[in-house]
């Protein structure tokens, strides 16, 4: 596979954005092994935005012959006080129900998760104790206006009030690239502003720059609080209605029953002719067609027009945009390709091992 190849499987949906492909092409021309990474908070059941959308990309990346890696950020999750703040519990749920549900959704991708680590935070710190001078060379090289800015890469907005700990959560996120040699630092387009200090941070200590890779984020199903969106907000309003482990309603997980997949999406908003904003569109787009590689039918009586297949998402998108596609018809296909593309997560959950792992996170998730 030459460089123009394993490019085009760098930016093919869902990437929304490389910091610099300039930089990605030199690695690839000087033949270098690039080393990948994507880091997760451990805070809860894994839902299609986070596996599905980053197994896809983990799948590309793998297909270009880059070494990639999960980062399983106990640290950060302890920091963001998720499951309860138990470090224990964290570390726990996070070698354990997280990293088998993330290698499961790098599979039902195209993915091998057997060539893909899996690196605990807490291994790293101990196996690498100089990360925390690091962190403090990270630290040194930014403003407080700066961290707090960047405070929204933990789900938080800028006024909220934060404590210490929560501070130095940004400069931990730079230093977890540098303390991996890192060349490859993806994310969802969320995080993206961890990666561009990684990016004007590293040169003023003696580190190489790291190549950023960016998804775009899976919307939610549920409908906007403002509707319909005015076209100069419509981007931010699709920032802000990603999908949320938070929202039940706006997430299928990926261990989800047929049932719930099918009734999640049945009540999804998907306004008619609107190809704009419509979170089944969107599923379809990222989740089934991933460039035009997969087939989507339509079944319906002849009455209303008959059966219909499609190849592609533009042709999909043409056809639901004229009115000749129900938004029913939609939802019901799209739902069916979800349950399908799930079936081996499901099977993976039923079993005793990883049900256990599953009822442990359901418990501590009502409990605290």
């Amino acid at each position: 596979m030459d460089t123009s190849e394993k490019l085009d499987l760098v930016l093919r949906p869902p990437t929304e954005e490389l910091l610099i492909k300039d930089d990605l092409k030199r690695m690839f021309d000087e033949g270098r092994k690039i080393e990948h990474y994507i880091g997760f908070e451990i805070s809860g059941f894994i839902h299609l935005g986070t596996g599905l959308v980053a197994g896809s990309k983990i799948a590309d990346f793998q297909k270009a012959d880059i070494n990639c890696r999960v980062f399983l950020a106990d640290w950060h999750a302890w920091i963001n006080n998720k499951l309860g703040g138990d470090i224990e519990t964290i570390k726990r749920i996070a070698v354990g129900y997280f990293k088998e549900g993330m290698a499961t959704s790098i599979e039902v991708m195209g993915g091998d998760p057997k060539n893909v680590e899996f690196v605990l935070g807490s291994d790293l710190y101990e196996e690498k104790p100089e990360y925390w001078t690091t962190v403090i060379n990270v630290s040194k090289n930014l403003t407080l206006a700066r961290v707090r800015k960047s405070i929204t890469i933990m789900g938080r907005q800028k006024q909220e009030e934060v404590n210490f700990a929560q501070l130095i959560y940004p400069p931990m996120q730079v230093a977890d690239i540098f303390a991996q040699e890192i060349t490859l630092a993806h994310s969802g387009i969320d995080q993206r502003k961890a990666h561009v200090i990684a990016r004007e941070v590293a040169p003023k200590i003696g580190r190489e720059k790291p190549v950023a890779i960016h998804h775009k984020l899976l919307l939610g199903l549920t409908q906007p609080p403002i509707w319909p969106v005015e076209k100069d907000k419509l981007k931010e309003m699709l920032s802000q209605m990603k999908m949320s482990k938070s929202v039940p309603k706006s997430a299928v997980f990926i261990h989800d029953s047929p049932e719930d997949i099918m009734d999640k999406i049945k009540q999804a908003f998907c306004p008619a002719k609107n190809v704009e904003f419509n979170p089944v569109l969107d599923w379809a787009n990222t989740l089934i067609f991933r460039g035009g590689e997969a087939e989507l039918e339509i079944s319906r009586p002849e009455k209303y027009g008959g059966n219909l297949v499609f190849y592609d998402y533009e042709s999909l998108s043409r056809e639901f945009e004229s009115g000749n596609l129900h938004p029913l018809d939609l939802k019901k296909s799209v739902a069916e390709k979800i349950v399908q593309l799930l079936e081996p997560a499901r099977d993976k959950f039923n079993r005793p091992k990883y049900t256990r792992m599953l009822e442990e996170l359901m418990e501590i998730k009502i409990t605290r």
